[in-house]
């Protein structure tokens, strides 16, 4: 019997045959926290008596969910971050670098890697044929200690896409509509495994569906390591990190879910659950006061240009805000040099340095109670955005930029 995407790393990482079910102990390539689960786990790896750690070149800290800081307790957490690195001489990514998800696709992850991040959205990195899963602090801290873990080999579902995306829809949209499908609880600690001659040619579609397979329970969203995974890879100076993985032919699979792109329209979570799902022509008329693109799951330059495309020579509407914010530094120069940035400021947009904004609602963009933003990021939980009493919808950058000219809900098609 062949073996899936997820047991074929789980085996290799393991030393083992691992099969679905199995209880592996397996090496971790990469470990990393991030500014507001980062605390936690140096007290914890502090208080289980480490005295170092088991590989620093393989352990990384960032400064990305409220950066710059917007407080003296954050700004007192960046300084433990800080040097803890200097200390353990782990690397870190300070201020202004971007989000973690991102700097970790684009520098650190590779085909066939177990990595572990103390925050959910580490599947991300699954776009890239990589095991890559979130874990809390005091799990963290046991593998910057000990360098393993151990891990449930996950069961697989199989998600066959076919076809290509219509105009206006996009990755978002398949996510969100997959997830519609499955429910919010649908995969968990399952295993999505992506493949079907729907994949495509580029990257930034994939890290978005990896980056919110974890949004129906999943432990990891898989794609396999490809012909376009090598061109990413090159087109980041990391040709040589590649290696060919994908599943067996007779891998066994819980269940087989196919989905035919060709019949996709633009879709959008409403509040307050991402499984809660609407068409967005259907939604036309919702007023929205604020909209925000970018993110771990839509803050990539193919995202912003898009944006860009819709929003050139136009002006948001007056009563609606408008926030975007790079994943990372390189995606802000390259958008410069592309000139999305002037076209989004002259469109009236205001740009915020690369990051996580205003997603979790610490700073950057908070809504106040009985606002209604229309987001491109991964979740729109009851006072997720800051007042309990706001609306989050979540929706392609299309759909967002969209919104941004009408001030209300917006097929893009409508403007594409």
């Amino acid at each position: 019997m062949g073996k899936t995407l997820a047991e074929k790393i789980l085996s290799q990482n393991s030393g083992s045959d691992a099969r679905s079910g199995d209880i592996v102990i397996a090496q971790v390539d990469l470990v990393f926290a991030q500014d507001t689960t980062g605390p936690l786990t140096i007290r914890q790896f502090n208080s289980c008596g480490f005295k170092r750690l088991a590989d620093p070149k393989k352990t990384a800290l960032f400064l990305d969910h409220a950066a710059p800081s917007p407080n003296i307790s954050i700004s007192n957490d960046h300084m433990l971050l800080l040097q803890f690195a200097r200390d353990s001489g782990c690397s870190i990514h300070d201020v202004g670098s971007g989000v973690c998800h991102q700097i970790v696709a684009e520098s650190l992850a590779k085909p066939g890697d177990v990595i572990v991040g103390a925050d959910s959205h580490t599947v991300t990195a699954g776009a890239l044929g990589a095991f890559a899963t979130g874990m809390g602090s005091s799990d963290v801290a046991t593998i910057f200690g000990l360098g393993k873990t151990w891990l449930r080999v996950p069961e697989s579902i199989r998600v066959a896409v076919s076809g290509k995306l219509p105009k206006g829809v996009y990755a978002k949209d398949l996510a969100l509509h997959l997830i519609g499908k499955i429910g919010a609880d649908g995969a968990t600690y399952k295993a999505l495994e992506f493949g079907g001659d729907g994949l495509g040619n580029t990257m930034s579609g994939r890290f978005t569906v990896a980056n919110m397979s974890v949004e129906c329970g999943a432990k990891v969203g898989l794609f396999p390591a490809d012909r376009a995974t090598k061109d990413y890879l090159s087109s980041q100076g990391r040709g040589s990190h590649y290696q060919p993985l994908s599943a067996d032919d007779d891998a066994s699979y819980e269940k087989t879910i196919n989905i035919a792109l060709a019949a996709l329209e633009p879709v959008v979570a409403k509040p307050h659950s991402v499984d809660n799902i609407a068409l967005a022509r259907e939604l036309r008329g919702t007023k929205i006061q604020q909209v925000f693109i970018g993110t771990c799951t839509n803050g990539r330059l193919e995202d912003i240009a898009i944006a860009a495309k819709i929003l050139k020579g136009k002006k948001r509407h007056p009563e609606t805000r408008l926030i975007v914010a790079p994943a990372s530094k390189q995606v802000l120069l390259e958008a410069i040099r592309e000139g999305y940035i002037q076209t989004l400021v002259e469109a009236g947009a205001v740009i915020l340095p690369p990051g996580c904004g205003a997603c979790l609602g610490l700073h950057q963009g908070v809504l106040a109670s009985g606002e209604a933003c229309l987001s491109t990021s991964n979740r729109n939980f009851k006072g997720r955005m800051g007042s309990p009493e706001a609306l989050i919808y979540l929706a392609s950058p299309a759909t967002a930029a969209a919104t941004a000219l009408s001030g209300e809900i917006t097929d893009p098609r409508e403007v594409i």
